[in-house]
């Protein structure tokens, strides 16, 4: 789940489904909705001239989405060795299972209680599959679980719902905390200033062209909607919905649940901080 509360960032760099990068395809899964935006984003990773390709978040349990991943893979000349996972919400996650009995491979994610067999991620493991080579990001805010992975062949990285293709993602509190999530954007920021990654592979929404750009309109508008959080607390606003109806009002009220909880992660890291 995503949620995307708020307007664009950055710029954007053609579609959504299809070929992004020259190892990165994504199939679009059919669950469009105002917490997914266009739809979940399944990605396909292969290295050029390999017969192994990595699927990233198969999606919702869409039987019909499954196969079209599987078939495409199977129509590059393909097959799939390895199934991961940016994190564990349904939109990403749910189909995981049954894709891993079509495919005959094991899911691997940081959450042990997400894997099949015995493979899981871990932050700075590095990949190769298939001369493939994917580096493991570990960001922790919009869950406790969030990864990103970087392919450094393609300056790319794959963000989940860390960073969206377009619009800001939520602090899925409790589990989301605030404050991880700062940790979480600097570090993209790093990887985009100093390592070389310049795309945006998102888990909604289309691909971003500009990584830095993008990260730091994150950074600038987490600091922004903090401030008008501390402000509402000040004029005397103390529940999460009241502060939501200040801070949000021009958004979609069908967001207004999911910028609830980005809301209680707000206030869990002002008063950790001692601002109110």
């Amino acid at each position: 789940m995503s949620g995307t509360v708020n307007g664009a960032s950055g710029g954007v760099s053609g579609g959504i489904a299809g070929q992004a990068t020259e190892r990165a395809f994504c199939v679009l899964a059919p669950n469009a909705s105002p917490m997914t935006l266009d739809g979940t984003n399944t990605w396909i990773l292969a290295e050029p001239g390999s017969e192994l390709a990595v699927v990233v978040d198969p999606g919702p349990l869409d039987e019909g989405h499954l196969r079209a991943v599987l078939d495409r893979v199977e129509q590059s000349g393909r097959r799939v060795a390895a199934t991961l996972l940016t994190h564990g919400h349904p939109d990403h996650a749910e189909g995981a299972a049954r894709f891993a009995e079509l495919t005959g491979t094991g899911v691997r994610a940081l959450d042990p209680a997400l894997r099949l067999g015995d493979e899981g991620l871990r932050d700075g493991q590095v990949l190769e599959i298939g001369g493939l080579e994917l580096r493991i990001v570990g960001t922790p805010g919009h869950t406790s679980d969030s990864l990103c992975f970087q392919l450094p062949a393609d300056g790319a990285v794959l963000t989940g719902d860390t960073v969206l293709g377009r619009g800001t993602t939520v602090v899925a509190h409790p589990d989301g905390r605030l404050g991880d999530y700062l940790d979480s954007l600097r570090r993209l920021r790093t990887l985009a200033a100093e390592h070389g990654v310049g795309t945006v592979l998102p888990g909604h929404g289309p691909v971003l062209a500009d990584a830095l750009a993008t990260v730091e309109y994150y950074l600038a508008h987490r600091a922004a909607r903090l401030a008008q959080v501390e402000t509402a607390v000040e004029a005397g606003l103390r529940t999460p919905a009241e502060i939501v109806a200040r801070v949000y009002a021009d958004v979609d009220r069908a967001l207004w649940p999911a910028a609830e909880w980005s809301v209680r992660a707000q206030l869990e890291y002002l008063n950790e901080h001692g601002l109110i």
